[in-house]
């Protein structure tokens, strides 16, 4: 009997989800407000049309917001847990990614993982996703106007962030049109140049 996941080419594939696309949301691991809340479910509306699996890192600060509200409306959900945080009490609902990673390998897993990326608004944490997003040619959308450090990233990279122009990354202030873009955009074949 053969107990290794299925193959496509070097990437696994979680049983199930082949063709549904991923859509990987960074979000701000710390406090919010009822604007950020707004946006999350924003978002959600515009990936209502495509009805994405949603992928996070974890399931406390925004991602929990995330999370609960994508899971109330029937998306696929799966968490990318860190080490430090892999007996999170997770939603029912959700699949769960024990990663025996620390924060930032578990963001390498997230983001190769995805389809596209949506940046919720966040720090470092979600600075770094965007950037490895870019380097491995996934579609990332930055959302505006949140409040968190990732608003100044539009100032250092108002659309690409090397010569290698691997993919535009998109700001935008409309929280639907963030989650769209996820929807329609598609990963670009990257040649890895470290």
């Amino acid at each position: 009997m053969n107990h290794h996941p299925p193959r496509n080419g070097n990437t696994f594939i979680l049983q199930g989800c082949v063709g549904r696309v991923q859509v990987a949301i960074a979000a701000h691991s710390g406090d919010y407000n009822d604007e950020h809340v707004r946006a999350v479910r924003g978002v959600l509306d515009g990936l209502m049309v495509c009805r994405p699996t949603v992928l996070l890192g974890g399931y406390w600060g925004l991602m929990r917001v995330v999370a609960d509200e994508a899971i109330s409306r029937g998306l696929r959900v799966v968490l990318i847990l860190p080490i430090e945080h892999e007996d999170v009490e997770a939603p029912s609902g959700a699949i769960i990614i024990r990663t025996g990673m620390e924060f930032r390998e578990r963001s390498v897993v997230l983001i190769r993982s995805s389809d596209s990326v949506v940046a919720l608004g966040g720090a470092a944490g979600t600075i770094m996703e965007v950037l490895m997003a870019y380097a491995m040619g996934k579609p990332t959308i930055v959302l505006k106007g949140t409040g968190f450090p990732t608003d100044r990233l539009e100032l250092a990279f108002p659309d690409y962030v090397d010569q290698r122009r691997t993919t535009r990354i998109m700001y935008v202030t409309d929280p639907y049109e963030a989650g769209r873009l996820a929807c329609e955009s598609r990963p670009s074949a990257v040649k890895e140049q470290g």
